[in-house]
């Protein structure tokens, strides 16, 4: 069994650093070393977990007096946490240093037993359009044609073929996220099976191909306002992607 490094030595701090002190070294790593800053990088994801245990630790002023006289091993018989008062997992350490910042947050589960799946949105999209000076001048109505993805109309959007079920993920219980414990803290990721969605299609959609969607070319009316200069971005809203499974429409952006 490998050895544990020292919590001050994982922090970068030295032994009598102050909270603050404490705070400012672990908020600045656990950023760098974020899971969702590095997708598949196992090094960057153990590194997290090992920033956030030191820190569940040296922040809790019984667990650091506790560490400070017998280090490691002052956990050992407590299954290798911390135990007693405190942080006890890292939705706890995060909220609290954090806030709520969306996807980082969201990847523990608050601490609740009960999950909510987030909604989700279509994804802008993106065109570039050229003008002459005459339409830049004086303005013009332009209809511009762009593939977005729209809920297969074979399928309704639920990437089922015609009398296949959509059926609940009996790996996540229908959440679309799975916990994971490690040592005292427990972490939270999309479902491998049904990616998140909380069910999947044994049967999919033979149009879509499961996906629910299709990319059909629309065509759109895009408003040129008069002394318009080069660069600039018109924003027209809920003509995006069409959300998976249905949220709301995302923006489309000339």
């Amino acid at each position: 069994m490998a050895t544990k490094r020292d919590y001050y030595e994982i922090l970068g701090c030295v032994k009598t650093a102050d909270g603050k002190t404490l705070k400012s070294a672990y908020r600045k790593l656990a950023m760098k070393y974020h899971p969702d800053r590095n997708p598949d990088d196992p090094e960057a994801e153990a590194r997290f977990k090992e920033i956030n245990e030191a820190y569940s630790v040296l922040s809790d002023e019984q667990k650091r007096a506790a560490y400070d006289r017998m280090g490691h091993s002052a956990f050992s018989q407590s299954g290798g946490g911390g135990g007693g008062a405190g942080f006890h997992d890292f939705s706890d350490i995060f909220s609290q240093i954090f806030g709520n910042q969306g996807g980082f947050a969201d990847m523990f589960g608050g601490g609740g037993g009960r999950q909510q799946r987030r909604s989700v949105r279509g994804s802008d999209l993106r065109y570039e359009l050229e003008i002459t000076l005459e339409e830049a001048f004086s303005g013009k109505d332009l209809e511009i044609k762009i593939p977005i993805s729209e809920d297969c109309h074979a399928c309704s959007g639920t990437g089922a073929a015609q009398g296949a079920r959509v059926e609940t993920c009996s790996t996540c219980g229908g959440v679309g996220r799975v916990r994971t414990q490690q040592g005292f803290f427990t972490m939270e990721r999309p479902c491998p099976r049904c990616g998140g969605q909380g069910e999947y299609v044994s049967d999919p959609c033979r149009t879509c191909d499961g996906t629910g969607q299709v990319r059909v070319e629309t065509a759109l009316e895009v408003n040129i306002p008069a002394g318009v200069e080069d660069g600039t971005r018109i924003r027209l809203a809920g003509q995006g992607d069409a959300p998976p499974k249905a949220a709301g429409p995302g923006g489309q952006r000339g």
